[in-house]
């Protein structure tokens, strides 16, 4: 009876929030305004009439996912909100296009050596790396699938932040120019850009090698190294504790995660919870740079690559202890200085 009850009793409010979408939300309702405003906001322009109607449609239904969203976000259904950023006029594909590329690429066997962690008393109940300046800027890899080479730079400019008390921008570009064992904007892994680093005896900083968002031709030049690295670890796969372990005691730890989810995509603030998300289908890779409990659910403090329009100024919030989710401690590791 009581299961009855509760079951009654979500339908009822489900009902409630489709009558209350439907009369705030109308689907014929004119949203030129919205769209323009959204154009405006994000410098948006398009190939061709037929191409702006493709995203505006897809925009259109995101604008409606993520009013519905929030509003049973208000209600206590979710534990984080949804947003518009520039990315909201975009299917997931498109997004994360390189997704079936970095897949093939990081679920290749693993290199680098396995990290063990030690025994430790007690670990912080919260931590964020930037309160300490072991993190840069938020940086935008625009449409260019190198998320890889974000997350590696990440991992290396906290390292080398804790090696010599200077945090140095590094290079993406160099490493999606001359990292061959990747492929530059079409995908990559995060282990083999740390074998470029070490194997070309450091990395230019992002001042002296800027960001293009496209795949060129190496230039590399070594009186213009921000950094260098001697070997990189594995967190245990999987490992919820040993990444936090890791994040405590190393820094902030690159990672790749499932994202190929609209709620991702469009996240904007709160932990993200998502139950469809998956362990084995890596798709992007991010760096977490803390952790903590918030209303008594914990979390990782992410460090995405899309620019501070997304989600809370570039940071999410992500599920901890919830059995992995989106395979956030699956391939975890970081660099050795």
């Amino acid at each position: 009876m009581a299961l009855h009850r509760e079951k009654m009793k979500f339908l009822v409010i489900l009902t409630l929030i489709q009558g209350i979408a439907c009369l705030y939300f109308p689907f014929d309702r004119n949203l030129e305004n919205d769209w323009n405003e959204f154009k405006a906001r994000f410098q948006k322009s398009y190939r061709s009439a037929e191409d702006e109607f493709k995203h505006r449609s897809i925009w259109k239904k995101n604008f409606y996912d993520i009013m519905r969203h929030n509003l049973e976000a208000s209600l206590g259904f979710h534990s984080y909100k949804m947003g518009f950023n520039e990315f909201s006029d975009m299917t997931v594909e498109e997004m994360v296009g390189s997704v079936k590329k970095y897949e093939k690429k990081s679920l290749l066997p693993k290199k680098g050596l396995d990290w063990s962690p030690n025994a430790v008393d007690k670990l912080p109940e919260k931590l964020d790396w930037r309160d300490a300046g072991l993190v840069t800027p938020v940086k935008n890899q625009k449409p260019c699938g190198a998320c890889w080479a974000f997350s590696s730079t990440g991992s290396l400019e906290g390292q080398n932040m804790k090696k010599t008390g200077k945090l140095v921008s590094l290079s993406e570009q160099n490493l999606i120019d001359c990292s061959k064992d990747n492929d530059g904007c079409n995908g990559g892994d995060v282990s083999s850009a740390f074998e470029y680093i070490i194997n070309n005896g450091g990395i230019d900083t992002e001042v002296s090698y800027p960001y293009t968002a496209k795949n060129g031709t190496c230039h590399f030049d070594k009186a213009n190294i921000g950094a260098t690295c001697t070997g990189y670890l594995n967190v245990p796969d999987g490992d919820e504790a040993a990444l936090k372990q890791a994040v405590a005691t190393v820094g902030p730890i690159s990672v790749i995660i499932d994202a190929c989810h609209n709620t991702f995509i469009n996240y904007k603030s709160g932990i993200f919870d998502e139950p469809k998300c998956r362990t084995d289908i890596p798709s992007h890779a991010v760096l977490v740079i803390g952790y903590g409990t918030e209303n008594g659910k914990d979390y990782w403090l992410v460090k995405n690559s899309w620019g501070t329009s997304w989600g809370m100024d570039g940071y999410i919030k992500m599920a901890r202890n919830k059995n992995n989710q989106c395979g956030i401690a699956s391939r975890a590791s970081f660099p050795l200085v």
